[in-house]
């Protein structure tokens, strides 16, 4: 008697539905979503119509604008949509609010979805915990000209990390340096934006003491890097339950 062997059935690619889809991010994203396991279901932008876009995906990723956070929130909320944010610029107080709205479906909200950037966040705290205030903490960052928000949202994690470990308020931040600022505080931390050219994306952090300096620093040459985090973000939080997450989970980093 012959044997039948039969194929198993292969996993449907995960629906998405892309909000930014004509910005650098979209484009990368699109480009990327087949090799991830995903396809796009709905490719949206300014003056589209979220709400059906965002019923044809299984999970929404956002990369438009920080203006619209909210409305997307709103809707993926509605629509009990798994959501992963890569917007940045937001003010603290804004973002604040928005997170405790997001909570309500399973959310990714990440400044950076590279998984190189990812381990230098870790490296980063974990740095920050051992080196003590000997150690002046600056941050350097470039990005390229067209970017419109400074610091970037990878900074503006990196500084929080330091922050935390330091047990600092935002008080202490040094945003450049201009004029006679006297000598430097052992409690200051500095942030410094580059913007030039086409440049993907470069972060240092640096641990300066007298006699020594530790530099920690990820350079992206390729917005690719960030659209296959995200996707990867997208799979993995569509099994999750409702909360607020980063890409730190993603990794299993934490």
């Amino acid at each position: 008697m012959k044997t039948v062997r039969l194929k198993a059935k292969a996993a449907a690619p995960l629906r998405i539905a892309l909000i930014g889809a004509r910005g650098r991010m979209g484009q990368a994203i699109t480009l990327a979503a087949k090799d991830a396991g995903a396809v796009i279901a709905a490719s949206l932008d300014a003056g589209d119509d979220l709400a059906a876009g965002i019923a044809e995906g299984d999970a929404v990723i956002d990369f438009s604008s920080h203006a619209a956070t909210a409305e997307v929130i709103r809707l993926a909320v509605a629509a009990r949509k798994p959501l992963v944010i890569g917007t940045t610029g937001h003010a603290a107080a804004d973002k604040k609010r928005l997170l405790t709205k997001a909570a309500k479906i399973p959310c990714v909200w990440s400044g950076n979805y590279s998984v190189g950037v990812n381990l230098l966040f870790a490296l980063t705290r974990r740095a920050a915990a051992v080196l003590g205030s000997d150690y002046d903490a600056e941050v350097v960052e470039m990005h390229h000209r067209f970017k419109k928000d400074a610091p970037s949202g990878t900074a503006a994690r990196l500084l929080e990390i330091i922050l935390q470990e330091r047990k600092l308020t935002a008080a202490a931040l040094r945003h450049g340096r201009s004029g006679i600022t006297g000598e430097r505080t052992s409690t200051e931390v500095g942030i410094h934006a580059l913007r030039g050219g086409d440049v993907v994306g470069d972060h240092t952090v640096i641990f300066a003491a007298l006699g020594e300096r530790l530099e920690l620093s990820h350079k992206a040459s390729d917005r690719g890097i960030f659209a296959r985090g995200a996707l990867r973000a997208a799979l993995w939080v569509v099994a999750q339950k409702p909360g607020i997450y980063d890409m730190q989970d993603v990794l299993g980093l934490k």
